[in-house]
């Protein structure tokens, strides 16, 4: 018996070239061999998410992050993750069954929430965000690898992994990252740097195996904000925010000829 060959193809917008890309690819994967998903198959050896960089980040998420090869086709705008584009598909295809790819396994960032209740996990690929609610100022410790570095005090930090340096981070002046690193990168918010408060006022970059720990001050636990890859999530009484590179791994499905600078140039410079 055949191997059954399943892909599932994500789109969440409703643009007419995102539509367009969708029912080439209903009519022409099926001519190759393969099953398209009626709904998503965790057993399927390959995501095609159409759409731009937040339609990407949204099919991670919305599948909790899933150990399957993803490439994305961009009908957005910037398109940093995609890999191709609609006049792109028939290339993909003919490089993806002849092999003609690698995977680029990148890790997300993790972040243990712990409240005065109860520990939440939350998982962003590009940063995860502590800021404060409705723009107030934050009062921060922040320690890494249980060694204070400084009480921080601004609109808040940014810890962001390799791949999402060149999203939220590098708008607010973080650094570029080539992906091939893995570290986690803490860029300030906004850092209020008086006399009566210091705080780092340009990014920092730090190992894959460190532990950055959060702890906002007593009076302040009520007003902070956690956004992972655009998504706010809000928890009453937090006590610490524990970020560490996670053990997940997302598999980026990249063509041959790929190169992390050469797409910087292109979509930045």
């Amino acid at each position: 018996m055949a191997v059954k060959k399943v892909i599932n193809i994500l789109c969440y917008n409703d643009t007419q070239p995102s539509i367009d890309t969708v029912k080439y690819l209903k009519t022409k994967l099926p001519i190759l061999g393969y099953t398209i998903a009626d709904t998503f198959d965790y057993d399927a050896e390959l995501i095609i998410s159409i759409g731009g960089d937040g339609s990407f980040l949204s099919a991670l998420h919305k599948h909790g992050l899933p150990d399957i090869p993803i490439i994305g086709i961009n009908t957005g705008h910037l398109g940093f993750f995609s890999e191709t584009t609609p006049e792109g598909i028939d290339s993909f295809l003919q490089s993806y069954i002849s092999g003609d790819y690698f995977i680029e396994e990148i890790h997300p960032v993790k972040a243990t929430i712990c409240t005065r209740y109860n520990c939440i996990e939350t998982e962003g690929v590009n940063e995860i965000v502590i800021k404060g609610d409705k723009s107030r100022t934050i009062h921060l410790s922040i320690s890494v690898n249980d060694h204070l570095i400084q009480n921080f005090s601004g609109d808040g930090i940014l810890v962001a992994t390799s791949t999402g340096s060149t999203a939220y981070n590098y708008s607010i002046g973080g650094s570029l990252v080539d992906p091939r690193l893995e570290v986690l990168q803490v860029t300030p918010l906004a850092p209020i740097n008086t006399n009566a408060y210091r705080s780092f006022t340009s990014s920092v970059i730090l190992p894959s195996d460190t532990i950055i720990k959060v702890n906002p001050e007593y009076r302040f636990e009520n007003s902070i904000v956690l956004v992972s890859d655009g998504t706010e999530h809000r928890y009453a009484g937090i006590t610490e925010v524990s970020l560490q590179l996670s053990e997940r791994k997302i598999k980026m499905l990249r063509l041959k000829g790929f190169n992390f600078w050469s797409r910087v140039i292109n979509k930045f410079l």
